[in-house]
């Protein structure tokens, strides 16, 4: 038993700020933003968006979808690190919201990551028959956790949410590994919540995101490969049977030196972070979402969704669409 995507969503602020934004409150411009990340634009949370609003709307794009009544649905997992409340939850949140009044909620955060490891999550209550039907979300609010002074992050981030539909199924086939590594967790922190708005002042650097941007692309490109080929030996499987990759949109040189590493065809990895930015758990669904519109994926494609992030952590799922 495992649980198969049934349906997808997505929620995108309509608030843009382009790299020429950015250039006015930073020492930047178009041509250097996107030479190192590929990013051009990124959305941000306005007026009474919040990360809950944006992961609800999200769930109930999601559901309709899949043609499935927010009653049915007996687990929401929710996967963030900017989260407005710290109680209650944002899955508890979403389950107001939709009308989920059947579901069992809860958040985890595994950051960038984040997504894979609520997957997962949900994968191995489905795969028990402890529940049905479940809806997993990647929501962030990013903006606020970001020091629009800093130029070496907040060229990065940006805001929105994902979320995907699960049903309990004997068709299908999923397969995952994850890890952590704690000793390098320094290279990329936050180490305080801070939900003021991000024009507010002052501003304390201390309690926005840090991060060693070379350190984190090292690890990213040389953990994510790894992870994929584990993943692939494990299921007997040969990179030439994967349709797509999936990976966690943080920057345009690490996708591209992953599938360097990988031997594989660029044209296997789609991104979106030109207009996204990173947008943390959430970006996976979000391309996800994208890519199933378009209707890209063809019934019985192997797709590998693969991510990093703030732990630190990594790893790779496969999916049969």
């Amino acid at each position: 038993m495992i649980g198969k995507i049934c349906g997808t969503g997505s929620y995108i602020p309509s608030l843009v700020w382009d790299n020429e934004k950015l250039a006015q409150l930073v020492e930047t411009d178009d041509e250097w933003i996107r030479e190192r990340t590929g990013i051009a634009r990124r959305h941000l949370i306005d007026g009474e968006e919040t990360t809950s609003y944006m992961a609800a709307q999200a769930a109930g794009e999601a559901l309709k979808d899949a043609g499935v009544r927010p009653e049915e649905v007996d687990l929401i997992v929710v996967a963030t690190m900017s989260s407005q409340n710290i109680m209650p939850c944002t899955a508890c949140e979403v389950q107001n919201v939709i009308g989920a009044v059947n579901a069992a909620c809860f958040d985890l955060n595994a950051a960038c990551t984040g997504f894979l490891f609520a997957l997962n999550t949900a994968q191995a209550y489905l795969g028990q028959g402890i529940y049905k039907t479940a809806v997993v979300i990647g929501t962030e609010s990013l903006s606020n956790m970001v020091n629009w002074e800093d130029r070496s992050t907040c060229i990065l981030f940006g805001d929105g949410a994902g979320a995907v539909v699960l049903k309990a199924s004997e068709d299908g086939r999923y397969s995952q590994v994850t890890y952590s590594d704690g000793s390098k967790g320094d290279v990329l922190t936050c180490s305080s919540r801070n939900q003021k708005k991000f024009e507010d002042e002052p501003r304390d650097g201390s309690t926005y995101m840090q991060m060693d941007g070379g350190e984190v692309f090292k690890f990213a490109v040389s953990k994510v490969p790894e992870a994929v080929r584990e993943l692939l030996d494990q299921e007997q499987m040969t990179t030439e049977e994967i349709a797509y990759y999936i990976l966690h949109q943080a920057n345009v040189r690490i996708v591209r030196s992953v599938a360097k590493r990988l031997g594989e065809k660029a044209e296997k990895f789609p991104t979106n972070m030109e207009e996204y930015g990173n947008t943390s758990s959430a970006s996976i669904p979000i391309l996800l979402d994208e890519l199933n519109k378009k209707k890209t994926f063809q019934s019985g494609d192997f797709i590998v969704l693969s991510g990093f992030g703030g732990g630190l952590t990594y790893g790779a799922s496969l999916i049969r669409w």
